[in-house]
């Protein structure tokens, strides 16, 4: 028979030799590196996996070897105006050599937060605020150089850095809103000052080209109207000498006779007027020499013979001399489109012209926006 005495001391023993064994083994995760310590001595790195070591007497770290975020507290910095400001950062580390993280710094997050808080304080403090406001990008830069290099030492890598808010405090901010009112309120009198001095330029070039489009119509006008005043007079005059021509060429074929019945005819339809008072522009006892000469009551009727062409011509001169050139009707609708032509034209021009100074004026209009653009980013 067993003793139970035995077989409780063997239990416990197995019980022991397990557990020993168990603590031997180390399950390292793929983001972490172990480091073996054995008896006080580092060994050996211990790679991702299942790992045995001798138990009770070895010591295992972990590093995690992921990026890490580092929140830097919040502390007031005062600027190189002297301007109180509350500052804070993110900073984003990785280990890259993890002997040096264990074995060459207690902490290495408490040690990068702390140089992180001093280098905050030293970088800001050489810059004035409106530089810590508007250049972030090169403080983040700059104090990103200046932790990578101390802790490299480390074996700790500074990736970024990040600053998170600059809050000046409330004397300060109070300022600045006053002086960016200030300097908003300088802009918008300058628009204004430049939107009316572009208004009245544009106004007063409107004005310039309405008063020198309605003198040029009115000299279009004063022109065609002369024009045609001039055409009207010469067809008037050549239509009054054409009938003149024509009456001093049929009167040069008459002889006393005809003369004679011409005057009957008028002294006939003088006598059907209403007047009671009757003035003739000849004598009358010639009209009536001339009635008796005609019935052959009187002397013998002289004789009298039609002018030639060649004689009339002799005395008025040739017809195209005395009439002159009687422009057609083609000629007067060819003038006159020239004429509507040159207006058309000018006009054009004068829209060309208007349209270069409008846009001249919204050239000038943009730029001053862009440099009171510019002027505010500045």
């Amino acid at each position: 028979m067993v003793d139970p005495l035995i077989v409780t001391v063997s239990v416990i023993l197995l019980v022991a030799i397990i557990l020993v064994v168990i603590s031997g083994v180390r399950i390292i995760q793929p983001y972490e590196q172990g480091l073996l310590v054995v008896l006080g001595r580092y060994r050996r790195r211990l790679n991702p996996g299942f790992n045995l070591v001798l138990p009770l007497i070895s010591q295992v770290v972990r590093l995690d070897l992921r990026t890490q975020v580092l929140d830097v507290p919040r502390q007031e910095v005062i600027t190189r105006d002297n301007s109180p400001t509350q500052v804070d950062a993110v900073i984003y580390i990785r280990i890259i050599d993890p002997e040096k993280a264990y074995f060459q710094v207690a902490n290495y997050r408490v040690a990068v937060l702390a140089l992180a808080q001093t280098t905050l304080r030293s970088v800001i403090g050489d810059m004035e605020l409106d530089e810590v406001l508007y250049n972030r990008d090169r403080i983040n830069a700059r104090l990103r150089d200046i932790l990578d290099t101390a802790t490299d030492n480390w074996g700790v890598r500074v990736e970024a850095v990040e600053i998170r808010e600059v809050d000046p405090i409330g004397t300060v901010k109070a300022a600045m809103e006053e002086q960016t009112s200030a300097e908003r309120q300088r802009r918008a009198a300058i628009l204004r000052a430049d939107g009316e001095k572009r208004s009245k330029i544009l106004v007063a070039e409107g004005d310039k080209r309405s008063r020198i489009l309605q003198a040029e119509g009115v000299r279009q006008a004063k022109i065609l109207e002369a024009e045609g005043t001039r055409l009207q007079k010469v067809l008037e005059a050549q239509g009054e000498a054409q009938g003149l021509r024509i009456i001093s060429l049929g009167a040069a074929t008459l002889d006393g006779k005809s003369l004679t019945v011409l005057s009957l005819e008028a002294v006939k339809e003088l006598g059907k007027g209403q007047a009671t008072k009757i003035v003739l522009p000849f004598e009358l006892t010639r009209v009536t020499e001339g009635i008796s000469k005609y019935f052959g009551q009187a002397a013998k009727t002289e004789e009298r013979s039609a002018n030639s062409l060649p004689d009339l011509e002799k005395l008025i001169g040739k017809s195209e001399d005395i009439l002159g050139s009687v422009p057609t009707a083609k000629q007067l609708r060819e003038e006159i489109s020239t004429i509507e032509e040159e207006m058309k034209s000018e006009a054009s021009m004068a829209s060309d012209e208007i349209s270069t100074l409008v846009e001249h004026g919204k050239g000038e209009g943009a730029a001053a926006q862009a440099k009171a653009a510019k002027a505010k980013k500045a």
